[in-house]
């Protein structure tokens, strides 16, 4: 079957790794950025033709795009330049009156979504939950909730925005130990 348009292009690949800088290989490197950020570039330009008037892009980035923990420098330079390539596009795709945003997500606990063999239960304290400002962890409904309201006609005149769905932390700028 041959889709005719584009109406909505959600880019949500991503890897993780937390690794001390002395020990990062380039492979390492290459390979969190070929994920995180080329690959948001090359489905943007491969869905380009077929983009509809008004179609939304949204762009998974994350709050390490604007703050980082030790040890995550090709994750938080790879979620850094997913803001830089969303507002870019913004700007690019704007004629044609594409909105591109782009969702930064905080802490989403996410373990029970994750394939059967890997699935594990979360092991979160009362001070995980407590340390957000709006009380708990997030949920991976958070975000597809955010993601609804951005592609919504709703977000009509939002194009080039980082929306942060962090549960406040990210003002906080405190994690607890």
């Amino acid at each position: 079957r041959r889709w005719q348009a584009v109406d909505i292009l959600i880019n949500n690949a991503g890897v993780f790794l937390q690794k001390p800088l002395e020990m990062l290989t380039l492979a390492e490197w290459d390979r969190v950025l070929a994920v995180d950020l080329r690959s948001i570039f090359l489905m943007v330009r491969a869905f380009s033709p077929l983009f509809s008037e008004n179609a939304a892009i949204i762009n998974i980035a994350s709050t390490r795009a604007l703050m980082s923990e030790p040890h995550t420098e090709a994750y938080s330079a790879a979620k850094g330049g997913v803001l830089s390539l969303t507002h870019a596009l913004a700007i690019s795709l704007a004629p044609r009156k594409i909105r591109v945003n782009a969702i930064s997500p905080g802490w989403i606990e996410v373990s029970g979504w994750k394939k059967k063999s890997l699935r594990r239960e979360p092991e979160l304290r009362p001070i995980d939950h407590l340390q957000h400002p709006a009380g708990r962890v997030g949920r991976p409904e958070d975000i597809a909730a955010a993601c609804l309201f951005l592609a919504s006609e709703e977000a009509g005149f939002i194009t080039g925005a980082n929306l942060v769905v962090d549960g406040g932390m990210t003002v906080k700028m405190i994690y607890a130990e």
